[in-house]
């Protein structure tokens, strides 16, 4: 077996796990919404039969004042027990293990029933939450555990306490919420008794066969959060009052310090876990950022930690375990950590899926049947629409062929995994090469087509993509002036000024590239972030390094507003941060007047200015590639267009794989 360790079960006295797999919590909207919970248990039963050990679901409220917003979900009686037995079913009878999350949002939630330790408004928050008296806590504790016992008459394999992320539980514990001087404040002893009494109850209501995990905030990334001393503390504590398994969590929501976006280094928080592993005798579980099975079995080998937690990696692929087992891993989906289908779905309240799997949460809607007919169609354009569409129709049976004008597949994705921050992009080039080959797709690169070879086809489909578009720009032919692609391309030599012009998503990307460290690791990441791998400072987080650029860079946008607003909502402020730190210039609200020889002029509050730079790169977008319609029109031939070709707009690989397999279940 390639992975020894992972696939080693985890024997918890009372039950056993089959793997070292646990499905992190996800939330997906399909919680609330109508008809969700049949959706959901379709969900679940894939990740189920597709090998997961331990499934987590979304966080559920144990009670109204808990809920993260009025509509959210909540268990806490008799009823959604019975309601939640289709899905602890589905898993069962396909092999699987489940538990129920339980979260109180406190003063995450966004409603103003908020509550929390001390009427302390979050800096993420709608609302200043009240302080919960006595009786608020004495009843929340109770809540928990009723929920907990529902949680066991529903099936449920056992329950996870979200005891991190700056959520109800970890804002009692961390003196930067909890400025109480009762019995429920002041010490760190009296700030963990919260957490406690909740497992203790929890405990003697479900009895010792449950499962109870706890997700512990091991690394806080706030100020005022907790030492690694106090962490080691409840650790061990939680450990005395019966948590079965503790999971590791690591920032709060409102840090300002990515921990799960694709420009976070794989596994960058396990050592946090490692810390621990010595100071509990229960199994720890480690998370964030492990989405291969090598990354996966690397920690546990090492002995960082006893199971490993991957949520995102199941959107992308639910068959992720099963093919690490029969040695399939080229053809595991790779998540990327893009956040764009998940994350940025569900804080703007739309359901979850996956930008490299867009059946993820569709597992009832968007279904590719084995079609009855034969067809034979080719595909025009190798980048993600083409290639999405191609597999997909593959997989209903029909024969494909692909044309690609270029030596390489992947389109676009060639260029975005040599971003800093986006090398994963490459996994999906290399998750469709291997499913070409896997399914006999006809692959014919350095290719022109001709229409009289089109005409042998049942169907066409048109993605060929988009191109930059042409600056409109006096001086724009200057040797000073560089496209996107070109610059990304060939990488040529720049100068120590430069402008980037546009600051879309290709923007924020070509000068994050162009002011990337040398030699970048996991350590001088942790380092460029503030982060105390020591864990002595309180919440992890040491006093800020002033960073030193190495490139005078000047970003700039047309339309007024605050820059970087254009990548996800769960992202762009990421990217953003890390330009501010980098010093690059960010101006909005800029007219491009000329380039010439002095370098390049604007007006930046009605004011004309030279920006004395030695290069200009274009961003300013790209235009659709679709010279063969017309000829398909006349020559009556069936043909579709998707992706870029479709519409150029902001690159978006979402709604380009989407079309591809929303196509391909049509036809």
């Amino acid at each position: 077996m390639s992975y020894p360790h992972l696939f080693q079960p985890l024997d918890l006295g009372f039950t056993q796990l089959k793997n070292r797999v646990l499905m992190g919590s996800m939330h997906t909207g399909l919680e609330e919404s109508n008809d969700g919970f049949k959706k959901l248990s379709a969900f679940y039963a894939a990740r189920a039969k597709g090998g997961v050990g331990l499934i987590v679901t979304g966080g559920f409220a144990p009670n109204f004042r808990g809920r993260l917003t009025p509509f959210s979900a909540q268990f806490s009686s008799s009823r959604a027990a019975e309601k939640h037995k289709v899905l602890t079913q589905a898993v069962h009878d396909n092999g699987g293990k489940i538990a129920l999350q339980l979260l109180h949002a406190g003063r995450y939630a966004m409603h103003p029933l908020a509550l929390s330790a001390s009427d302390i408004r979050a800096p993420i928050g709608m609302f200043t939450p009240s302080q919960m008296s006595e009786r608020q806590i004495q009843k929340t504790i109770r809540d928990f555990a009723n929920s907990a016992y529902f949680a066991k008459q529903a099936n449920y394999d056992g329950v996870e306490i979200m005891g991190s992320e700056g959520y109800l539980i970890n804002q009692f514990i961390c003196a930067r919420t909890n400025v109480r001087y009762d019995n429920w404040g002041g010490s760190y002893q009296n700030r963990i008794r919260f957490p406690l009494e909740i497992i203790k109850a929890i405990r003697e209501k479900v009895g010792a066969d449950f499962i109870i995990i706890f997700r512990l905030s091991m690394l806080d990334l706030v100020e005022q959060g907790s030492t690694f001393d106090e962490v080691v503390e409840l650790a061990q504590e939680l450990e005395k009052a019966g948590v079965t398994i503790l999971n590791t969590g690591i920032g709060w929501h409102e840090a300002r310090i990515p921990t799960i976006a694709t420009q976070v280094p794989r596994a960058a928080f396990s050592w946090v876990t490692e810390k621990l592993k010595n100071k509990v005798s229960i199994p720890l579980v480690t998370c964030n950022r492990i989405n291969t099975p090598e990354v996966a079995e690397n920690i546990l080998a090492t002995g960082q930690a006893d199971m490993v937690s991957m949520a995102r990696p199941f959107l992308a692929d639910p068959e992720f375990v099963n093919k690490a087992e029969q040695n399939k891993t080229e053809l595991i989906n790779t998540c990327i950590g893009c956040n764009q289908a998940c994350l940025d779905h569900v804080f703007k309240a739309k359901r979850a899926t996956c930008l490299v799997n867009p059946q993820a949460c569709y597992e009832t809607e968007l279904v590719l049947e084995p079609s009855d007919k034969t067809k034979s169609i080719g595909v025009i354009g190798a980048g993600m629409a083409g290639l999405s569409c191609a597999v997909s129709l593959a997989e209903r049976g029909y024969q494909v062929t692909v044309f690609e004008r270029n030596e390489r597949i992947g389109g676009q994705f060639n260029l975005a995994m040599q971003i800093p921050g986006k090398e994963e992009f490459k996994e999906t080039i290399r998750y469709f090469t291997n499913k070409l080959d896997h399914q006999n797709i006809v692959v014919k690169l350095n290719y022109s087509v001709e229409m009289d070879e089109l005409r042998q086809f049942d169907e066409v489909i048109v993605a060929t993509g988009v191109k930059p578009r042409a600056p409109q720009l006096e001086g724009s032919e200057h040797p000073k002036v560089i496209d996107y692609q070109t610059y990304i391309k060939n990488q040529p030599t720049l100068g120590q000024k430069v402008a980037v012009v546009g600051a879309g998503g290709i923007g924020i990307d070509v000068a994050t590239m162009i002011t990337e460290p040398e030699n970048q690791t996991l350590d001088t990441w942790l380092q460029d972030w503030d982060i105390d791998k020591n864990i002595e400072f309180e919440g992890g987080l040491k006093p800020q390094d002033t960073y030193k650029p190495t490139r005078e860079v000047w970003l700039m946008q047309r339309k007024k507003g605050s820059i970087g607003k254009g990548p996800g909502k769960t992202t762009g402020w990421i990217h953003k941060r890390t330009l501010e730190k980098r010093g690059v210039n960010m101006l909005a609200g800029v007219e491009y007047l000329k380039v010439n020889d002095d370098g390049l002029y604007i007006r930046h509050n009605e004011e004309v200015k030279l920006l004395d730079v030695d290069h200009v790169i274009m961003c300013a977008g790209q235009v659709s590639v679709n010279e063969l319609a017309e000829a398909l029109t006349i020559n009556e031939i069936n043909y579709h267009v998707i992706g870029g070709a479709d519409y150029a707009g902001e690159l978006d690989a979402k709604r380009a794989i989407r079309q591809g397999v929303e196509l391909a279940s049509k036809l």
